[in-house]
């Protein structure tokens, strides 16, 4: 019996991705944990692996192809000696309704045989002109097929409140046509007389691409379309500063102490080829603050908070066309020679895209270093479900005031602390940014 392979979920939170390669091709035989194809999500391409065993009859999804939804069948698994399906159960149930679709627009009623060839359907895998967006309940998309949603909208049925009989509960023609008329989606329906016309919301301006292209028309520019990691990082960093009420914490750190332990101790394991960053002791001082005030290590989880009890710190890495936020488990326990290792290793396969879901998913504090391109000071953005993220600028020579009042030149470093008000309240923040720069104040100490 044929098996209908489909787009696998390789994250919880992934919706679609792309077919990046197939390591099989039509006729080849499969395996039980062969690998078929490397998908790429909107963070890392990740090797699939075969369930079943038997033959690859039908490549579905070409190489490269992007936006494939999760469960959408990408390949068509046979048995020795079977033919190949003439299409999926999905193709098969919107063919149907495809057909039934054409027949109404070539020969609609009281329509004699000379309908002119305006009347003819749009060519398959093209969107006709008048075609119906799909409804979306909820946030998520509802599959319907185009005759379903044609008929609907005569009908006055909103098609968030059916349930489909096809392929992976999609909605066609026999699930619209078995429905009562109800009343029209809100969008549709005829305001009542006697009620107040509600004011039509104002769109910002330039709300489109077409409409913010005519603002440039004659002014030469390069258009870039949005790949899967960009999207997200838009979307996420979108829902972040609307949805978390964020405040800022400021410090400036004295970086002399730090820095004439760090080369004491890059010295000492020079023979070992470790080569301890600021960054490590960043890492490691933010993780024992976590323990020194648990009360802010917690994130926010809709209608409660976690708290957490390891020091699970992640840590923003640049690349091509976004970011990573690889994660250091538990690293308040480790060396920070571990540590350092570790951050190379992450940041290495993160700008590969060699991240495993579980390696960038996760912990409840971030850092965000900009201190290597200059930056004095910045405000970053909180990575959800995070409960606050540590922005880092450069260590620079500045002049200070000392202990007894003396005037001096010492290294500072600049940080500022973005808070999850939902979260970690203004006192329980300031203790925790106090914590963070007692530890990088007294390196020697977060080796005790």
């Amino acid at each position: 019996m044929a098996t209908e392979i489909l787009m696998p979920a390789l994250s919880p939170t992934m919706e679609e991705g792309t077919l990046a390669k197939w390591h099989v091709k039509e006729g080849d035989e499969v395996t039980s944990g062969m690998i078929l194809a490397e998908i790429e999500t909107d963070k890392a391409t990740m090797e699939f692996e075969a369930v079943d065993e038997g033959t690859m009859g039908k490549i579905l999804i070409a190489e490269g192809t992007s936006g494939v939804k999760v469960n959408q069948p990408i390949a068509i698994l046979v048995e020795d000696g079977e033919e190949v399906p003439e299409g999926t159960e999905a193709q098969k149930a919107d063919t149907e309704d495809e057909k039934a679709g054409r027949q109404e627009q070539v020969e609609p009623e009281g329509a004699g045989k000379g309908a002119s060839k305006s009347e003819q359907p749009a060519p398959a895998g093209r969107v006709a002109p008048g075609a119906l967006p799909a409804p979306v309940a909820d946030g998520k998309r509802v599959f319907a097929s185009p005759l379903a949603r044609r008929i609907a909208k005569d009908k006055g049925l909103d098609l968030t409140q059916l349930k489909g009989s096809g392929p992976h509960g999609r909605i066609i023609r026999a699930d619209v046509e078995a429905a009562k008329a109800g009343a029209a989606p809100e969008a549709a329906a005829a305001p009542k007389a006697d009620a107040p016309k509600a004011a039509a919301p104002v769109a910002p301006a330039a709300s489109s691409a077409d409409a913010v292209k005519k603002m440039y028309d004659g002014r030469p520019y390069e258009e870039v379309a949005l790949d899967g990691m960009r999207r997200t990082v838009a979307a996420r960093l979108t829902e972040a500063k609307q949805t978390i009420p964020h405040f800022y914490l400021r410090r400036d750190v004295n970086l002399d102490p730090l820095m004439k332990f760090r080369a004491t101790l890059n010295a000492q394991l020079e023979g070992r080829g470790v080569k301890l960053s600021v960054n490590d002791f960043i890492i490691k001082a933010c993780a024992l603050a976590l323990q020194q005030v648990p009360g802010a290590n917690a994130v926010w989880a809709g209608d409660r908070i976690l708290k957490l009890k390891p020091s699970d710190v992640a840590v923003a890495v640049a690349i091509e066309g976004g970011l990573f936020t690889p994660v250091l488990k538990d690293a308040d326990q480790k060396s920070l020679s571990t540590l350092s290792a570790e951050m190379k290793d992450l940041a290495a396969r993160a700008r590969n895209k060699k991240l495993a879901p579980h390696e960038y998913q996760g912990g409840s504090f971030a850092i965000s270093n900009l201190g290597m391109f200059g930056i004095e000071n910045f405000d970053a953005v909180i990575n959800p479900p995070h409960g606050a993220i540590l922005a880092v600028g450069a260590g620079l020579k500045k002049p200070v005031v000392g202990k007894d009042g003396e005037l001096t030149v010492a290294t500072m470093m600049s940080m500022t602390l973005s808070v999850d008000h939902r979260v970690i309240d203004g006192a329980l923040g300031a203790e925790l940014m106090k914590a963070i720069v007692e530890n990088l104040e007294n390196p020697m100490a977060m080796l005790a």
